[in-house]
């Protein structure tokens, strides 16, 4: 009798990497132990998720650097903050909330150094991560990151946030909201921006590093790139798109005083209206006005 012995071949079954996945998320959320309140609300499965993949599903290290978020949030609270506190951080509108998603439907955060108005490092993180934890409220269903959207125009050394605010901001941002960020365009940058860039890449983890991407409106690859992720008749033309880019500051103060209540409602805070005297908040909310195609 001959036998025929066949070189035994491994197959590659997706649907094992997600049962192994579902099984890691229930190591670390019982690593983790009974958790209550803010905690309890914050470390929903898909968060779990998002710190284990930040850590290569190493249930040890995920749990580390989850403990550490949590021990941040309930100092800085980031949940609490409100517009009327940041609010004079944005009047030159150099980071806001985009009324476009892109085309996997995350939400869009569009930033312009060049209109740099502070220099409190404080109030420039503050003002970020009142805006990240405003995108992520955003969020389509059954989507968990966010793109972002640099303008160079108008970016000068002067104009620039220092090295070690913008270190700050990469630490909050690889820390505390792993896997929030899906992509990063800077778009047409000046070629004085690579000394401050060799400055602060090498303190990019190897997962954020992949996703920042340098864009030139002249170059085949990059404009490819741009539609890949955009819509042309949504992108502002500042980002090589058919669309105004237009910051109106007291719309955005509606839309931002209209969201803080959503953000109290969904944390279980009781918040109490504001109205500051340049009337940005406890005025009915009418749509902010972002990009608006061209005619």
């Amino acid at each position: 009798m001959m036998f025929l012995w066949r070189k035994k071949t491994t197959q590659h079954h997706p649907e094992n990497d997600s049962v192994q996945k579902d099984e890691k998320v229930s190591e670390l959320k019982a690593e983790l132990g009974p958790l209550s309140g803010q905690s309890l609300k914050y470390c929903t499965d898909g968060c779990l998720r998002r710190y284990l993949e930040a850590r290569n599903w190493n249930v040890d290290k995920a749990k580390k650097m989850l403990e550490e978020s949590l021990k941040w949030r309930s100092t800085y609270k980031p949940e609490e903050i409100r517009w009327h506190e940041v609010a004079h951080e944005g009047e030159t509108g150099k980071v806001s909330r985009a009324n476009f998603h892109d085309r996997f439907g995350r939400t869009v955060l569009i930033m312009r150094p060049g209109k740099q108005n502070t220099t409190s490092a404080e109030g420039n993180v503050r003002h970020l991560v009142y805006l990240i934890e405003n995108s992520i409220l955003n969020l389509s269903e059954g989507q968990e990151s966010m793109s972002w959207l640099i303008d160079f125009t108008g970016w000068t050394l002067r104009t620039q946030v220092p090295v070690r605010t913008a270190l700050d901001i990469i630490n909050v941002l690889q820390n505390h909201y792993p896997e929030r960020l899906a992509v990063a365009f800077l778009y047409n940058p000046p070629r004085i921006f690579e000394a401050f860039w060799k400055a602060i890449k090498y303190f990019l983890d190897p997962k954020t590093f992949e996703k920042v991407k340098f864009v030139y409106p002249k170059n085949k690859d990059s404009v490819e790139l741009m539609t890949t992720f955009f819509d042309v008749d949504n992108l502002p033309s500042e980002f090589g798109g058919k669309a105004t880019l237009n910051y109106d500051h007291e719309e955005f103060s509606r839309m931002m005083a209209e969201d803080d209540v959503k953000t109290a409602k969904f944390w279980g805070l009781d918040d109490k209206p504001h109205n500051p005297s340049n009337g940005h908040a406890g005025v009915e909310a009418s749509p902010v006005l972002l990009a608006s195609p061209t005619s």
